[in-house]
């Protein structure tokens, strides 16, 4: 996505539309999962069906297929194992394929459905939410997405522009504020991040602003550890807001696939992670590693990404996803 695609677009006023819209919206919004999700759903419905094809019953071989199927789309090894175990359970159940696949629709949702759903609420004034993650993973972006979604809402939000090692970073956030309506606190390239997430919180306070949405580097350009410098910022907006920040939200790229989980892992042990956005469901990744993070961390799943636009960033709904897996 190029910045002049950004200045070319306007954010849109969700409170202008027409709740009858709602149903169509989404619609569209599935069809745009589904479309992402097409990778791995060819090798759940497609390759598992043919599979079924060759062996008619469900006995040890199958198992051991059905299990590489699922490593292949991202889920895992363990995920995949724990997934086998539970189907061989059922197996003398399970006659033909659609009735495996409403098998694993439904233990895939049973692991969904058994994390922690992320509430909305908010109970901070101003809210403070940091957003890491590594370059290249769609943070900076999301972020701009996130605080259209706020201010269409009708908050006042701050953007703490606090990736000072990228001044590519910068620029692109000044474009998503002015698009969304929100405020920025910025500083000359190079100057310490810690300094800009301080000064924002502050600036937050006396402007009376509702959200704060505090940007970070995803790689530094010195020998410095990009997670001491996460753990300096973090401990900077806690001196100047106590309690804050109230949410430290990962962004993932489902590209990565397992490496995405890598990361997540890092990322955790440093920081504490509160929730998690995977961007880029767009067709080109294997939706399984939904299912392998949430199995292999205890961290909610918060955002979906499935496209470009403002409104591809989408709330993730396990029984949604799950549908559109199949």
């Amino acid at each position: 996505m190029t910045l002049n695609w950004l200045k070319k677009k306007t954010p849109p006023n969700k409170a202008q539309k027409d709740k009858e819209e709602l149903p169509d919206r989404q619609a569209v919004y599935f069809k745009r999962l589904r479309a992402g999700l097409s990778k791995t759903r060819a090798i759940l419905t497609t390759d598992l069906e043919d599979l079924f094809a060759k062996k008619k019953k469900i006995d040890d071989d199958l198992l051991e297929e059905l299990e590489k199927l699922l490593i292949t789309s991202d889920m895992g090894v363990q995920t995949s194992m724990d997934l086998i175990e539970r189907i061989s359970d059922k197996s003398s159940k399970i006659e033909d394929a659609d009735e495996l696949k409403n098998a694993l629709k439904e233990e895939i949702l049973s692991f969904l459905d058994a994390q922690t759903q992320v509430s909305d609420k908010i109970t901070s004034h101003p809210h403070v939410i940091m957003v890491v993650g590594v370059n290249g993973t769609g943070k900076t972006t999301s972020i701009g997405k996130l605080a259209a979604r706020y201010t269409s809402a009708g908050k006042k939000v701050l953007i703490a522009a606090a990736d000072t090692f990228r001044a590519a970073a910068v620029e692109q956030l000044e474009i998503w504020a002015d698009r969304a309506g929100a405020d920025i606190v910025k500083q000359k390239e190079g100057t310490d991040p810690a300094a800009v997430a301080y000064d924002s919180i502050e600036a937050a306070i006396a402007r009376d602003c509702d959200i704060v949405l505090v940007d970070t580097a995803g790689r530094l350009h010195t020998k410095i550890n990009l997670m001491e410098e996460l753990k300096k910022i973090k401990r900077t907006i806690s001196k100047k807001l106590p309690g804050a920040p109230h949410e430290i939200l990962l962004v993932l790229d489902a590209t990565t696939g397992q490496n995405a989980l890598s990361q997540a892992k890092s990322f955790n042990e440093a920081l504490d992670i509160t929730a998690i956005a995977l961007t880029k469901l767009d067709g080109t990744a294997r939706g399984g590693v939904v299912v392998g993070i949430f199995t292999a961390l205890n961290i909610p799943l918060k955002y979906i990404g499935v496209g470009e636009q403002i409104e591809d960033l989408q709330d993730f709904d396990p029984v949604r996803f799950v549908n559109a897996l199949f």
